[in-house]
């Protein structure tokens, strides 16, 4: 590939990564990627190229989350494969909720289960009401309990303008991103004790607006609200409910959602110039997940390289 399509670690004070996804080790780090697109939604990361960074081998762990059990919705790619197998290095199992993307999810079940966590796969619609039932009762059966939420599922679809977005997509878009939160959330809260967590994934775009994402961005902003609203009302009930807000990171929705050309110069507008991977958002979740953020609640976390300073 190009030269200019890498930023030595000098340029940011990092180490490296390959090409595959896993590790550390190149002398390089990925600021621009090749044009690519994928007609599919939430899209496919087994097809991108390069493969997202979604884990650091040189992790120390201390098992922060020893046997707990959290739901990840859209944990088999993208932010929430990281999230997955941080939380697995750190001693947790793991129930991925995933649409139709069976290789993704295979592969990272496979990672998990290597690391000496279990890991439950679950195939369906998060727009289904009926899904969010299976995902808690089979994550019960399974595990017996229900320790942190993460709604992460959700899809974008590029739009130049308002009068494009049909009614079909508005409604998809909505029903994805809100209905398949507030369905999974109603559904597993009856079962979530004391010092749970429930984190919730909205969007830089909310905070700054994007002329052609307009349904993703009401949908993210839906999220926000639903965040701090049910953080006041769990509060008594000691559970936490957070939202993490990601800039541009390189992730499966980026070709489904962009026009190929718009592709290497994803993240250039923030102030390092790049995308960010998704091992280096993995770690928020963690903490709002852990012992360590017990009184933190109610809140909007921004990891996005600098775009968006709230």
């Amino acid at each position: 590939m190009n030269q200019d399509f890498f930023h030595t670690m000098n340029d940011y004070g990092l180490k490296a990564i390959n090409q595959d996804g896993i590790g550390w080790k190149c002398t390089d780090f990925q600021v621009r990627f090749p044009p690519q697109h994928q007609n599919v939604q939430p899209g496919m990361e087994y097809l991108m190229m390069p493969k997202p960074v979604f884990d650091n081998p040189n992790y120390k762990a201390s098992g922060k989350l020893l046997g707990k059990v959290a739901i990840i919705t859209g944990g088999d790619s993208g932010i929430g494969r990281a999230v997955a197998v941080l939380f697995a290095k750190e001693g947790a199992n793991l129930v991925i909720a995933y649409f139709n993307e069976d290789q993704d999810a295979n592969y990272t079940k496979q990672y998990i289960e290597r690391l000496g966590a279990k890991c439950l796969l679950l195939k369906g619609d998060i727009k289904d009401r009926s899904f969010s039932k299976q995902i808690v009762r089979e994550t019960l059966n399974t595990f017996g309990k229900i320790d942190i939420l993460i709604n992460n599922a959700g899809v974008q679809f590029q739009q130049k303008e308002l009068t494009n977005i049909t009614d079909e997509q508005f409604d998809y878009t909505i029903k994805t991103n809100v209905y398949g939160m507030f369905y999974l959330t109603k559904e597993a809260l009856p079962y979530l004790q004391p010092g749970a967590s429930i984190i919730n994934v909205t969007s830089i775009t909310t905070f700054k607006g994007e002329p052609e994402l307009i349904d993703y961005v009401t949908s993210k902003g839906a999220i926000v609200g639903f965040t701090r609203s049910l953080a006041t009302n769990l509060a008594s009930k000691n559970i936490r409910v957070n939202a993490v807000s990601p800039g541009v990171f390189w992730t499966p929705l980026q070709p489904a959602c962009w026009e190929a050309s718009k592709i290497p110069t994803l993240g250039s507008d923030s102030p390092m110039k790049r995308a960010g991977e998704t091992v280096e958002i993995a770690p928020i979740f963690l903490y709002l997940a852990s012992n360590d953020s017990t009184y933190t609640t109610g809140q909007v976390f921004h990891i996005n390289g600098g775009e968006y300073k709230s």
